[in-house]
């Protein structure tokens, strides 16, 4: 996959996230960050929530994620 190919068009990802993994449900480049809809890059998904099946760009975005479904309980 080369996404300097004119052809190439990025599509985003459908994933299940577990513990310490993922299973990609539905093949794509890209996921979207839940709380700022920023693209994360397959390659680069590194923060998710198994409880909210929710990716997230950052640890710090991850955090405010976790800290707002605190206040929710």
């Amino acid at each position: 996959m080369n996404i300097l190919d004119p052809g190439f068009s990025p599509s985003e990802a459908k994933i299940r996230y577990l513990d310490a993994d993922y299973v990609v449900v539905k093949p794509g480049t890209f996921v979207r960050c839940a709380v700022t809809g920023v693209p994360i890059p397959i390659d680069d998904l590194t923060y998710w929530s198994v409880d909210r099946q929710e990716a997230y760009a950052s640890a710090e975005i991850a955090f405010q994620a976790y800290q707002s479904s605190i206040g929710e309980s």
